[in-house]
């Protein structure tokens, strides 16, 4: 009897657990948000869970995940710096507040933790300051490294008056910088042992004048980035060389309907886990933006331009399976799961929706 019941429960299905995620949220908006919140989302028929306050914490508009620590990295604001803060919380089934540091810039929006899990990178939107700080062995800041910006101005006087870092994306000890403000993508080198720029000046990739590059991308195989232009509704496919990780424009490719005339700017790009489809959220026109990709060449090519299930797609994430993309909607104050098809990269309509105050960042804690 025994080894039969043993027999048939391993002939059953093994589901899937729930998959922990957390929320970025903006605390000045309509949706009243306290701070950070955790919730579940289940791979198997794409609910979530219940969201729950997380941690009181002003401004994580974004967060991310140390490489190898239950630990998790948010930008915001404190009495302690007004301007802008990087903060580390342990993960559990709330949040333990550990420790934060400045963020050396105005209102950071965007921040990072290299590989060896040494330093810490924050992209501060208002000044354009683009920072790091060094990390001790359990994840913590213990000194700053580099704060720099590069000055200048884009055509669009209304968003481009100077520098506007809006991401920082590590490639080995490489350093990319969108800045939206001088339509340029900035590249560092940075000794992970100090933190700090191994030269005095970085290299940079200019864009077209007037596009503003809010967000990047890459490849699962690092020959190519997408460059998400916030102000012009584009996607920039670029060849990523290794030597300096430098960029070629290979060329660009509308996120928005040709006959749309009503008011959009992009937010989020990422690239599908098989590395075949790129996304890219359209906020006004509320739409997921999907285009195959050539492995080989790294163009585009557009698939659909799917709704999005909500109002303003701030953010989204492609689950780990490659199945569900969960989108993050700021106006709407919900977070939607819709069906992906890792075949032909179409989404479908949205599964389940649940209510999160003002979201505009989700990630996946495993």
């Amino acid at each position: 009897m025994k080894s039969t019941l043993l027999l048939l429960a391993a002939a059953l299905p093994v589901l899937a657990a729930p998959l922990p995620i957390a929320i970025g949220t903006n605390t000045g908006g309509s949706g009243k948000s306290e701070g950070i919140y955790l919730s579940t989302f289940d791979p198997e028929n794409g609910a979530f869970g219940e969201v729950k306050l997380g941690a009181k914490y002003t401004g994580p508009g974004f967060l991310a995940l140390h490489p190898s620590k239950p630990l998790l990295y948010s930008v915001g604001k404190s009495e302690a710096h007004p301007k802008g803060s990087l903060a580390v919380f342990k993960l559990g089934k709330t949040l333990e507040f550990l420790a934060e540091t400045s963020s050396q810039g105005a209102n950071p929006c965007h921040l990072a933790i290299d590989a060896t899990g040494k330093v810490l990178a924050a992209a501060n939107y208002s000044d354009g300051i683009t920072s790091t700080a060094r990390l001790d062995a359990d994840g913590l800041p213990v000194g700053t490294g580099l704060a720099f910006k590069l000055e200048g101005k884009g055509p669009r006087g209304d968003r481009q008056d100077g520098p506007h870092a809006h991401g920082v994306y590590f490639r080995g000890e490489h350093l990319l910088v969108p800045d939206l403000g001088i339509d340029k993508v900035l590249t560092f080198s940075i000794d992970p042992s100090t933190a700090k720029c191994v030269t005095l000046e970085p290299a940079f990739w200019s864009g077209t004048p007037g596009s503003g590059p809010r967000h990047m991308a890459f490849s699962p195989d690092g020959k190519h980035a997408y460059v998400v232009n916030e102000l012009d509704n584009t996607i920039t496919a670029c060849d990523l060389f290794a030597a300096g990780c430098t960029l070629r424009a290979l060329h660009s490719v509308p996120t928005l309907p040709a006959d749309w005339t009503g008011r959009s700017t992009t937010a989020e790009i990422q690239v599908h886990p098989n590395g075949k489809f790129v996304y890219a959220s359209n906020r006004g026109h509320d739409s997921i933006a999907v285009f195959s990709r050539d492995a080989a060449t790294g163009k585009l090519t557009p698939v659909e331009i799917a709704p999005c299930g909500g109002k303003t797609p701030r953010h989204f994430a492609i689950s780990p399976d490659g199945k569900w993309l969960l989108c993050a909607h700021q106006d709407s104050n919900t977070l939607a799961s819709l069906p992906l098809d890792p075949t032909t990269g179409k989404l479908g309509a949205p599964t389940a929706t649940v209510t999160a105050p003002n979201p505009i960042c989700i990630l996946f804690l495993r």
